[in-house]
């Protein structure tokens, strides 16, 4: 398992689907989650996790996966956080969803851990390749 940074964590929504479902990358992201008190969860992943569970696995799915979800510090969308996510999306090219959670990310010193290609290679991001945990064997 990797190990977590010092400082707050933000796990993408990508990180957190492959947690809930027990995908093959899920155990990447599980020492972020379970580091409650450095995690950092942008109301935008609320959203995103919610809305596929909830069309994958069923309502109860997807509220059992809220309660994880807010055992971290939810951060809410404020105009400064809308506005340096505008930026970063200009800056990086970055859809509006991945701008909010790496704004977030930013205004709390986190590392932000996700297998999402676009985040791949920015500051302060821990980029966990899909492949990481495949074999052949």
């Amino acid at each position: 398992m990797t190990g977590v940074t010092s400082g707050q964590n933000v796990v993408d929504s990508s990180g957190w689907l492959e947690y809930l479902a027990g995908a093959p990358n899920g155990g990447q992201y599980q020492a972020a989650i379970l580091d409650t008190q450095h995690l950092i969860v942008p109301v935008i992943c609320l959203y995103e996790v919610f809305k596929r569970m909830a069309l994958q696995f069923g309502q109860e799915a997807a509220l059992q996966a809220m309660g994880v979800l807010s055992s971290g510090c939810i951060v809410d969308i404020t105009s400064d956080l809308a506005l340096a996510a505008a930026q970063l999306s200009i800056d990086h090219r970055l859809p509006m969803a991945d701008s909010l959670i790496l704004a977030a990310a930013r205004a709390h010193d986190a590392t932000l851990w996700t297998q999402d290609e676009h985040f791949k290679g920015l500051d302060g991001v821990k980029f966990v390749s899909k492949d990481e945990t495949r074999s052949d064997g």
